[in-house]
């Protein structure tokens, strides 16, 4: 169409939405077609010539910038039905950041499902979403969407046909299962990956860690990357390797810690070795200590005052220094062996009350048990309810009815829904949240009711995931989409 059918066709158009005739103002070619009829028949073909210029003559020529990309991948679950997607979208509507969303499609992972793409999608960066969105993390972060990633076993002859997610994923199941040969692969293909993606697989070496992994992860004393060298150096704590000796000097970060520990003694007959923070005289001295504490291993620590790390966990003493007992609960978490972890967790546990708070820190450390344990305990002391909502990396839908009626949770959520105070209110709001996540269907479904009752309005934003909760109980029919 050249320009002046285009300025004609304007005038036309302008004639029409006038309620004009345009027959005089059409191209020469148009009125050799629309000719030779009635007035009307000649604006009904005037227009339908109009059309499928602007149809198709005119259709703007996509910008070569634009690249085609594959169809979404289908998962491995099937779609949420859409009967209960307006639960979803008030869940997600209310869950204020991404990982409050992220644990919505956890819970609903859970059941059985994966929600619609236009409810949610994870990032493209995104490792904390379930398992079965691999392929649609992948998606999102394919650069010439030709690539589709195998369905075979990881190899180093397929390395590069795998996306980054399932080949994180691959990786994880491989240090599961089979951990030498993952550990070759990774040894084999990290070094010519960037810094961030050697991390992301040196942080693999968690799953299924065993001494025999200690030699690669000496050799990363040598990466480029001051973070793959500091995890490596976690990774290698955790087995009971000992970092390099410093001589004990000025210079040495574990002996400047242990300047901030006080050992004693305690106890009359039996005497007992005792490790408890030192008075801090200023904020820089506090800000020293935290960055001491996230530099240097537990194993290291211990080995400087002369116990192992089931010693000196044993003869810390919490409650002292809050601050002091969170950062020991950070390294033991990032640097202590397992059975450091598991001292810790059952020690304070035992306890019982304010020093099991400390625990959550080392919560993705700890076995299933050990974290529903954790759970429960701190749902039984009604001033610590808030913490809950730190709880990392445990599974959704196993907190029974039992659980929330042996404590106080039940109580203190009735008197702050009844009360006036909005803070704690809000403060309610994030813990029936978490509570959704956590519950099983039938205590989310008796849990409501307990609110409601107690004064909250039954439409109320902060049940939308236990009302999704509740309704998953259903048992829907996979082909109702």
């Amino acid at each position: 169409m050249n320009e002046g059918e285009q300025t004609g066709l304007a005038a036309m158009r302008d004639c029409w939405i006038t309620g004009g005739a345009t027959f005089d103002l059409a191209p020469a070619d148009w009125k050799a077609i629309a000719g030779g009829t009635s007035p009307d028949e000649q604006e009904r073909r005037l227009l339908a010539i109009a059309a499928q210029a602007l149809d198709v003559a005119l259709r703007p020529a996509a910008p070569m910038t634009l690249k085609r990309r594959p169809p979404l991948p289908r998962l491995a679950l099937p779609m949420l039905p859409g009967r209960f997607r307006p639960l979803l979208r008030a869940a997600l509507k209310h869950a204020a950041d991404t990982r409050r969303k992220t644990r919505v499609a956890t819970l609903v992972a859970s059941r059985g499902f994966v929600l619609h793409p236009m409810d949610w999608m994870p990032g493209a960066s995104d490792q904390n979403s379930p398992d079965v969105y691999a392929p649609w993390i992948d998606w999102q972060a394919s650069v010439d969407g030709e690539r589709h990633a195998p369905q075979e076993k990881l190899t180093a002859e397929n390395w590069d046909e795998f996306y980054p997610a399932a080949r994180r994923i691959a990786l994880a199941d491989m240090r599961r299962v089979d951990p030498a040969s993952a550990r070759m692969l990774i040894e084999a293909k990290a070094p010519g990956e960037p810094a961030e993606v050697r991390l992301a697989l040196v942080e693999l070496m968690r799953f299924g860690l065993h001494p025999e992994d200690a030699p690669f992860l000496k050799s990363l004393s040598a990466d480029k990357s001051g973070k793959v060298r500091e995890l490596a150096g976690r990774l290698l704590a955790r087995l009971g390797e000992h970092g390099h000796p410093r001589g004990g000097g000025a210079d040495d970060p574990v002996a400047e810690l242990a300047a901030f520990i006080t050992e004693s003694k305690s106890g009359f007959i039996r005497r007992r070795t005792i490790y408890t923070p030192a008075k801090l005289k200023s904020p820089a001295q506090e800000q020293r200590r935290a960055e001491l504490f996230e530099t240097c291993n537990l194993v290291d620590v211990a080995a400087r005052f002369g116990a192992t790390e089931p010693e000196f966990i044993g003869a810390w003493q919490f409650g002292v220094d809050n601050n002091a007992d969170i950062l020991i609960a950070r390294m033991v978490a990032a640097s202590g062996s397992d059975a450091a972890v598991t001292h810790m967790a059952d020690t304070l546990v035992a306890d019982g009350g304010k020093a099991a708070l400390f625990l959550l820190h080392v919560m993705p450390r700890l076995d299933s048990r050990r974290k529903r344990v954790l759970i429960r305990l701190i749902l039984e002391q009604a001033n610590y309810l808030g913490a809950v909502n730190l709880a990392e990396g445990i599974e959704a839908g196993w907190l029974e009815w039992d659980d929330l009626t042996n404590g106080q949770v039940l109580p203190a959520l009735r008197s702050v829904v009844a009360g006036n105070d909005d803070a704690m209110r809000r403060g309610a709001d994030d813990i029936l949240e978490t509570i959704g996540f956590l519950a099983t269907a039938a205590a989310a479904a008796r849990l409501i009711d307990e609110v409601v009752a107690a004064g909250m309005p039954a439409a109320a934003a902060s049940l939308g995931l236990l009302r999704l909760n509740a309704a998953l109980a259903e048992h829907p029919s996979r082909t109702d989409t």
